[in-house]
């Protein structure tokens, strides 16, 4: 038994694109060869600019889409290739929350509802259980009982946000995909919202994969860091190690990025020239080469591999052992 309930292996997703009503069918290469490894209690933050493949790599965690080639398993049972009755019952240990609270609740639902709703449709519990689950993970999230009955518009942000940890978390699965789960809210709401994460990951032995774009949240609250790039990780390893020491040019980027709260602390600020390449046509070689300083030579004609360096994975060829 490897102790992992969430193991992946050169996970692919490819797209066919049509480029225009006559256009030529393109492939867009949204996540190319991902792996990782997830344990109980464990957090591992997934970084990168929007368009690197944060999302798409969430879907597939959750299995709201399979991949194109590679292996998913959840708790030792492989996903890929998996019946529809596999599926279904490997579904109850992954769930996602996503980043708009209001968009994903059902606006003509109760809150009682939309938590008893899993267990109905997975459970045969009676109605008079459902409910007392459902009344017992609202207490477990911060929220009153009279909050039961009533709807989502009559909610805040961060109460919204609390809902749908709840609703996630009604099958007690393993594993929380949270996709950017507290961008939307405000700074003194985000940091309640994340010392909640922090508390329903001891009290249920929780691991999550916490896709975002804010260093600033991923530096206090991963274990692990794994930073993406037009679909292929670029540099993955512990947290303190990431933030103290960066590697990749494009880690080094973002990291320099991050507002420090210390205005006498002074920061050199890293500024990459260029878009990010169409994925449609990524360049040859390291994709990151036509923005990166470091580039040399063989950047521009074959792709780096990750490769143990200085206590984490890289995938630069600038960085040395």
């Amino acid at each position: 038994m490897t102790g992992y309930v969430l193991e992946a292996r050169d996970l692919v997703q490819h797209y066919k694109v049509r480029r225009g009503l006559f256009g030529k069918v393109g492939l867009v290469k949204a996540v190319d060869g991902i792996s990782l490894t997830l344990k109980p209690r464990q957090t591992l933050a997934v970084v990168g600019e929007s368009g690197c493949g944060k999302s798409t790599l969430a879907r597939m965690l959750t299995m709201i889409e399979q991949p194109t080639a590679g292996s998913l398993a959840i708790a030792g049972t492989e996903v890929v290739g998996a019946d529809a009755a596999t599926l279904k019952r490997l579904r109850r240990d992954v769930q996602m929350v996503f980043q708009n609270p209001y968009g994903s609740l059902n606006p003509r639902q109760t809150i009682g509802g939309a938590l008893e709703e899993p267990l109905l449709v997975n459970t045969d519990l009676p109605a008079a259980e459902r409910r007392a689950q459902a009344a017992e993970m609202l207490k477990r999230v911060g929220l009153r009982p009279e909050h039961y009955g009533r709807y989502p518009h009559m909610f805040s942000g961060g109460q919204r946000q609390r809902i749908a940890i709840a609703r996630a978390l009604m099958l007690r699965p393993k594993v929380l995909v949270l996709d950017e789960p507290v961008s939307a809210l405000d700074l003194s709401v985000r940091a309640q919202v994340l010392n909640l994460l922090a508390e329903l990951q001891r009290n249920f032995d929780l691991a999550y994969v916490f896709v975002s774009h804010d260093l600033s949240v991923v530096k206090h609250i991963a274990d692990d860091v794994m930073v993406m790039y037009l679909g292929r990780v670029v540099e993955r390893g512990p947290s303190a190690t990431i933030f103290t020491a960066p590697q990749h040019p494009y880690t080094r980027a973002l990291i320099s990025a991050t507002p420090v709260a210390d205005p006498e602390r002074r920061k050199e600020r890293i500024i990459l020239h260029g878009e990010l390449p169409s994925p449609f046509n990524p360049p040859r070689g390291c994709t990151f080469n036509p923005r990166c300083p470091l580039a040399m030579d063989i950047c521009r004609v074959q792709r780096p591999e990750l490769e143990p360096k200085k206590g984490r994975d890289v995938a630069c060829y600038a960085v040395t052992p």
